[in-house]
């Protein structure tokens, strides 16, 4: 990408430091106990609202921002400046105020409005400086609480937020869950990795040891810390991007750097960008409040084993949606899944998407990938209150047969049982179970514009790969475990078939049968690849099967490892009835329920 007016552009740019105009402050009632010690007597909270509260005064969604964020989540009107999630939040968007409250709360520790470091501590009449206490990312979600407590509001519809942000919805999941009904965590983690600690210890030495700093009492003299604030944040920068989009922005225009007007290093065009970035920064935020805010996000740990995580979350009643980027590396994605499988431990109601993404960390405050993670949160929303979600148009699997398939599945189990859909697509079959009235239902799938519209469908459905197993789920944690069309596809077939026995009481297998007559009848007297009107309608060069297995073949399987087939049922899926009569000459789908 060459460098065109957009050059500097990033999760920022809309950032500034003119007053605010729609931002709100409360002071709270009594004084504010630490988690680490020590007390805030007095604590003001800067807010911004969107939208407005139901009658039934379940709509209100909360937003929690990442470090250097604020109030200002998006614009009020066409006259107002821009908020740095627009992309997100506003009349008939993802996180839709013609139909949300919608409350974003500036921090504990910030530097815009609210009560931090740069606030007069009325114990001395001059603003805390470093004399500000430690604080942590309970705290902030305590003065959140007693925000919401002053608005009046019983129980949040949902609460959101990216990477710090994150780690504040992960708390009030933890602390308040009968206050929250749905939680939303993107790009965040249950604490940081020991790289992503360090580049943060880097940034806060870079400010603690310029010679402006003078112990955080810099406010009324000049100059500021500006330098080490300013590299701080172009530290913080590099952590946003992932490769791809480094390479995108500057490769092709290494050697032509911006002119500029900064002190810092502009050989390359990369160091124009990180100079923008660094000296724009420190004209909108407060040194001390970047100290104390990554301080807390640093100190934010729920634990680095997973029966730790687990233990977090017993018990929790909300409903999940987790959602990470492919590209990013300063919150990876494995961190996400770490939460996702301490929650499915926990049985609770939770769905995961890792979004495709070459933008790195800033992804969630970035366009190119709301496609995606915007009709995620939108559908989401809307279901947690009851509310239709209109349809979308995503490309179906092979649906040949599902029908007749789909109907004698639901009939093999009962209502009450607990599901687990490995391969559920776009969750047709789930979505009969859960109207049928079983328990527990829940997907796994591998393609995310099926995620999507299992969301849609208000299901339970979890972006993971098959072939690397369910070492996510215990053992008889589902009363049935339904593999369906799939089996020919997989690469570890013995491993999955032996994870799927550990995980479900009993499981129902489904797959096309290679020894069907018009198959052999192609390939012996043809010579051509074998292909049907019916399940096995792929081409040669088109077809997703790697594994061409027979009826005969899966009960001499079954056989040779001792495992119990309860029913068999064969079906010519052309002709859409059942077969009785040599199956594995005449069926081309056959159903097997299975257990140890």
């Amino acid at each position: 990408m060459k460098m065109t007016d957009n050059f500097f552009d990033s999760s920022d740019s809309v950032r500034h430091n003119r007053p605010l105009r729609f931002a709100k402050t409360v002071r709270l009632p009594g004084s504010l106990a630490l988690e680490r010690g020590g007390e805030l007597a007095e604590v003001q909270v800067a807010y911004e609202t969107y939208g407005a509260l139901n009658a039934a005064g379940d709509n209100a969604v909360l937003i929690c921002h990442a470090l250097s964020g604020d109030s200002h989540v998006a614009a009020h009107d066409e006259a107002d400046d821009p908020g740095w999630w627009d992309i997100a939040v506003g009349p008939g968007k993802a996180i839709d105020t013609d139909r949300y409250l919608v409350i974003c709360p500036n921090v504990l520790g910030g530097c815009r409005g609210t009560t931090g470091p740069s606030s007069i501590d009325p114990r001395t009449g001059r603003p805390y400086g470093q004399e500000f206490p430690t604080i942590t990312v309970g705290d902030m979600v305590e003065v959140q609480k007693r925000l919401i407590d002053e608005l009046g509001i019983r129980k949040l519809r949902a609460v959101t937020g990216g990477s710090m942000g994150g780690h504040m919805v992960l708390q009030w999941a933890i602390k308040h869950p009968d206050r929250v009904a749905g939680v939303i965590p993107i790009a965040t983690s249950p604490r940081l990795t020991s790289q992503a600690l360090a580049f943060d210890i880097v940034g806060r030495n870079a400010i603690l040891n310029d010679p402006n700093f003078r112990n955080g009492q810099f406010y009324q003299d000049n100059p500021r810390p500006n330098v080490g604030l300013a590299i701080a944040r172009m530290l913080g920068h590099i952590t946003y991007l992932s490769r791809e989009a480094m390479a995108d922005k500057f490769g092709d225009d290494r050697h032509r750097p911006r002119t500029l007007s900064s002190d810092f290093e502009q050989t390359f065009s990369v160091g124009t960008y990180l100079a923008h970035k660094g000296d724009k920064f420190v004209e909108i935020f407060d040194a001390n409040s970047y100290v104390a805010i990554s301080m807390a996000m640093d100190l934010f740990d729920l634990g680095s084993r997973p029966a730790q995580l687990a233990e977090q979350f017993r018990g929790n009643k909300c409903r999940w949606l987790v959602i990470s980027f492919t590209s990013d590396w300063l919150f990876p994605a494995d961190q996400s899944r770490e939460i996702v499988d301490a929650l499915i431990a926990n049985d609770a109601q939770v769905s995961y998407c890792n979004v495709t993404s070459s933008c790195g960390h800033d992804a969630f405050l970035l366009a190119q990938d709301l496609p995606r993670y915007g009709e995620l949160l939108s559908a989401f929303l809307a279901n947690l209150g009851g509310e239709a979600v209109s349809a979308r148009a995503v490309p179906a699997r092979d649906e040949g047969g599902r029908r007749l398939e789909y109907d004698l599945i639901v009939e093999l189990s009962d209502p009450g049982h607990s599901v687990l859909d490995l391969g559920c697509g776009n969750g047709d079959l789930l979505k009969r179970l859960q109207q049928r009235g079983h328990g527990t239902v829940m997907g796994v799938e591998i393609d995310q514009d099926a995620i999507i519209s299992c969301v849609r469908k208000g299901l339970d459905v979890v972006h993971a790969d098959l072939n690397d197993g369910l070492s996510s789920f215990g053992e008889g944690q589902f009363d049935f475990v339904v593999l369906s069309q799939t089996l020919q596809v997989i690469h570890d077939v013995e491993g999955l078939l032996t994870d799927m026995l550990r995980v479900g009481r009993r499981c129902i297998v489904t797959f096309p049968n290679f020894a069907y007559r018009k198959l052999r009848r192609m390939f012996s007297e043809q010579g051509r690849a074998p292909e049907s009107p019916g399940v096995l309608k792929h081409k040669w060069y088109n077809t997703p099967n790697i594994r061409f297995l027979s009826i005969a073949d899966f009960e001499d399987y079954c056989a040779e490892r001792e495992i119990h087939v309860h029913r068999r049922l064969t079906l010519d899926t052309e002709a859409g009835r059942e077969i009785h009569d040599d199956a594995n000459l005449n069926a081309d789908l056959a159903i097997f329920v299975i257990s140890r």
